[in-house]
């Protein structure tokens, strides 16, 4: 209870302003943002109900107060002495009510009982939906609900159509004759085990048959398309749309229980998201020129407006992000491959940085690496020669698109980061022997690459092997990394009462990035160390749920903590580019942000602050440092 940090001579000079109140009934006593509060209650007997009602008089978010409880603090403090939400009163509850003068004057004069009320409705933004609530409270159902609607929908809830198949032996003229008459326009095939390997459509057999006149005899297993893709039946609709643009797959298979229980196409996925910024994303696969995909990234603030406005959890925004960006780099990619001709070695073009983990923001530069297979001696400088100049021409179209030229030079026109594979292995054999700090740093930021296109056989390649790596002692290698995570300290104050600032042209600001940095390192310095081959921050941290490195709050108060941080930087860059048409930066200017959002940034910074108390102790062994 708040009151007992007040010293007892205070609690005995307000005791006499309490006003005592008996309820001999059930009933509402205060409605969300209508009821002016006349003070703070404090339940001596009894029980409050407090929720919010959403539109359809669902109740949201129940909170019970028990004896010993106390409401309408936050009301008074932080919302025009308006009840936040609407609370129902049980018969027999006893209640003394503070006048809000008093209790203001408290918090005037105490600051632990002051930031009692702040600090807990801090950690409360940090949910989402009360979020939603508290910052739209007559508009919630257009903007939170329509977003659940769009983007929390499963596959699950969808009608996928029933898998028809042929054997690998079929004939490729039986195989379009069912289609026909099934009236179908993808079939799969089957081999003697019944295990679908591949799958034909009506491009398959216009590209792979009648374009190269093959025989109408030849068996569909010589034409089809490979490979498959699937997705889990719980999975989002939002998640397959996106791997679909990733993966250039027009057609997934609903997995369910381990079975395939049918499948979905890219159209019919598209077809129902209206005019959802998935149908933009597919805009961007359709783009003919570089000039075209340079509009298509300068029209994405827009989108990540469009997105934050309704509602839109900051993670699916960054995939939204990362999506456009991939298939910009992807578009590229194939640009330069008509250029120059085929490739003289299997290769994999990789993306590190803030696109490897697939947490792109509006403010972003070029980090991508490619590996390419070892080839014999007399081949060895002809194929470096291809895929530098490979390299170089992409860097060149995706600076010109937008995406600036790393200045730290981790780009693959850079030819420290083209190689072969086992260059790339020898990379990380000599970064791991080394361990300096210098090394970790480049260990880190290639421990966080990914996949964008190629051969994707060739990294996994390379992940097996850095897991052989790792099961040798690796202390100094995860002290390293773990004064990495420490290097930057959160923006906090003395007493954590203010976030402190540095001076940018003559601004108070400070760098949300690096508030946000000290998350990405504690996190990665665990998955490396459990092996954990995720990129991405917030899948790292499931991971690490699962494993029980984490327990369930911990993963919960780091991930929140996290996209909350993100969606105010989104936010920020939107609004520097369409509204003060500037660059974006990561500078943000605490006097202009809401109380609400200075309260929850303390609140956020203390959570980093004790996490990284938790990697000190256990990388460093020491508490100080």
């Amino acid at each position: 209870m708040p009151f007992n940090l007040l010293p007892e001579q205070e609690l005995e000079h307000i005791a006499p302003l309490l006003v005592e109140i008996k309820y001999q009934k059930d009933g509402t006593i205060y409605h969300q943002e209508t009821t002016k509060l006349k003070g703070v209650d404090i339940i001596a007997a009894g029980e409050y109900e407090a929720f919010f009602y959403d539109t359809n008089h669902n109740k949201r978010l129940v909170e019970i107060f028990k004896s010993g409880d106390c409401y309408g603090g936050i009301s008074e403090l932080l919302n025009g002495r308006k009840s936040l939400t609407t609370v129902i009163v049980k018969k027999g509850t006893i209640v003394y009510t503070l006048p809000r003068k008093a209790f203001n004057i408290l918090c005037a004069r105490y600051e632990e009982f002051y930031q009692y009320f702040t600090g807990s409705f801090g950690k409360r933004m940090l949910n989402e939906e009360f979020a939603y609530f508290y910052k739209n409270p007559t508009n919630f159902e257009r903007s939170f609900i329509t977003s659940e609607q769009l983007y929390s929908r499963r596959i699950e809830s969808l009608e996928y159509r029933d898998i028809v198949w042929c054997r690998s032996n079929t004939p490729v003229h039986q195989a379009a004759l069912v289609m026909g008459q099934q009236k179908i326009s993808c079939l799969f095939v089957k081999d003697a085990q019944s295990k679908i390997i591949g799958f034909i459509t009506d491009i398959t057999l216009r590209e792979n048959v009648v374009a190269k006149q093959a025989s109408y005899q030849s068996p569909v297993s010589s034409v089809m398309d490979t490979p498959i893709a699937s997705i889990n039946v719980h999975a989002f609709v939002y998640e397959a749309v996106l791997s679909m643009f990733r993966t250039k797959m027009r057609y997934l298979l609903v997995e369910k229980n381990g079975e395939y229980v049918g499948f979905i196409s890219r159209n019919k996925l598209l077809s129902e998201q209206g005019q959802s910024p998935l149908l933009f994303i597919q805009s961007v696969k359709q783009s003919r020129s570089v000039e075209e995909l340079k509009r298509k990234w300068e029209a994405v603030p827009d989108l990540v407006t469009q997105l934050l406005e309704r509602g839109v959890h900051a993670a699916i925004v960054n995939q939204v992000i990362t999506t456009v960006s991939d298939t910009i780099a992807i578009k590229v990619i194939e640009t330069v491959t008509k250029q120059m001709g085929a490739p003289p070695a299997k290769f994999v073009f990789m993306v590190m940085g803030s696109e490897g983990r697939k947490e792109q923001t509006l403010k972003t530069d070029q980090d991508n690496a490619i590996i390419y297979e070892d080839k014999a001696n007399e081949h060895r400088e002809e194929v470096r020669e291809y895929f530098l100049k490979f390299a170089t021409f992409i860097s060149g179209y995706l600076n010109t698109i937008g995406f600036s030229y790393c200045s730290g030079g981790y780009m693959a026109q850079n030819p420290k980061w083209t190689h072969s594979l086992s260059h790339w292995k020898n990379n990380y054999l000599s970064w791991i022997k080394e361990t300096l700090p210098e090394t970790v740093m480049q260990i880190a930021t290639f421990f966080d690459c990914r996949y964008l296109y190629g051969d994707e056989t060739i990294i996994k390649e390379l992940e097996v092997f850095l897991s052989g790596q790792l099961q040798n002692p690796m202390d100094r290698l995860f002290h390293f990394m773990a004064q990495n995570a420490l290097q930057y300290e959160p923006p906090l104050t003395a007493f954590f009462k203010n976030i402190r600032t540095f001076r940018v042209d003559k601004k108070e600001v400070f760098d949300i990035k690096k508030a946000m940095t000290p998350i990405v390192d504690l996190v990665r310095v665990y998955a490396l160390k459990n092996q954990i081959f995720e990129s991405n921050t917030g899948e790292r941290l499931k991971a690490l749920k699962d494993m029980q490195v984490f327990t369930e709050s911990e993963v919960t108060e780091l991930l929140q903590s996290y996209y909350y941080l993100m969606g105010l930087r989104l936010k920020t860059q939107s609004q520097q580019i369409i509204q003060n048409h500037l660059p974006p930066d990561n500078y943000i200017m605490p006097q202009q942000l809401t109380k609400i959002d200075q309260l929850t940034l303390r609140e956020i910074f203390k959570t980093i602050q004790n996490f990284q108390l938790r990697i000190r102790m256990q990388f460093t062994g020491n508490l100080l440092g």
